[in-house]
């Protein structure tokens, strides 16, 4: 990639000038970036990679889509167990199938793409800035800091919320049909869940709720996944959809539970048993 000061070729630095943080056009990038964020909660930064460079990018994550961990199971919108004694009519009682998949960090070579764009400072720094953060730091977890997610023809990816208060997201394969990613801004806060709410989207009654974004491969979608409740609809056709998910957080040595990462690769590590137990909440929310 060059020195850790430059920014990637394959990125449009004209456009993204992440390497001139004091430029008229990262203000203007960075502040409209802002807005968005503040008034929806998502903003999409279009052909983020250049379009010359989006058949690489593809055909680097497609060929890693073999080793994504695919299990379906019963979840809810709130990724806790479905057992869970809730009061009847919680939205934590609503149950749907989770058939996506993962590929985890340790499974995407370091020399593609998406591997050198997560770890890049100015990435960092560029993300950063658009959230309105002093700073940002790769996960520390060797799974799940950064991750390729393959839905399937036939699968979906169901309503749920994140467990971070943001998500950094780049769509790399588009599906032939379906996939479309809907969102529901700020639906809830970190003072109050909405139950209501929320239960109307999931039970089909909250329609007026819901967004819908059309993405393309090379774009780089910015979201506060943590408050906005967020699904990809069915895929149909022949052709996966994937996208990259880069994990940052705001502190440093941040590493998944063992049960969310068993939930979500098959396997876990020993950073992983060796964090449990450390995990510091930003919420009092459910999940």
């Amino acid at each position: 990639m060059g020195a850790a000061t430059e920014p990637d070729r394959a990125i449009d630095t004209e456009r993204y000038p992440l390497a001139a943080p004091a430029s008229a056009r990262w203000d203007e990038v960075v502040s409209a970036t802002r807005a968005e964020l503040a008034e929806t909660g998502c903003c999409v930064l279009p052909d983020f990679v250049r379009p010359e460079w989006q058949e690489t990018l593809r055909a680097e994550c497609a060929s890693v889509e073999r080793d994504a961990h695919f299990d379906v199971e019963t979840v809810n919108a709130y990724n806790i167990d479905v057992h869970a004694p809730l009061p009847e009519g919680h939205p934590g009682r609503l149950t749907v199938e989770r058939g996506n998949a993962f590929v985890a960090r340790d499974r995407l070579p370091p020399d593609h793409i998406v591997p050198r764009l997560y770890s890049n400072p100015l990435f960092r720094h560029f993300v950063a800035n658009c959230f309105g953060l002093p700073e940002v730091h790769e996960l520390a977890d060797p799974l799940s800091g950064l991750v390729l997610n393959v839905v399937r023809p036939g699968m979906e990816h169901p309503w749920h919320f994140d467990t971070n208060e943001f998500t950094v997201s780049l769509l790399t394969q588009e599906a032939e049909g379906g996939g479309v990613f809907e969102y529901c801004p700020n639906i809830r806060s970190a003072e109050a869940e909405n139950f209501d709410d929320v239960r109307r989207v999931l039970t089909g009654e909250g329609a007026h709720l819901v967004r819908g974004l059309t993405l393309r491969p090379g774009d780089l979608q910015l979201f506060k996944g943590r408050y906005s409740l967020h699904r990809v609809s069915a895929v149909r056709g022949a052709t996966a959809r994937h996208t990259a998910i880069f994990a940052y957080s705001e502190r440093p040595g941040v590493v998944g539970s063992v049960a969310r990462t068993r939930q979500l690769f098959g396997r876990v590590l020993p950073e992983h048993h060796a964090a449990e137990g450390r995990a510091v909440r930003v919420d009092a929310l459910l999940d």
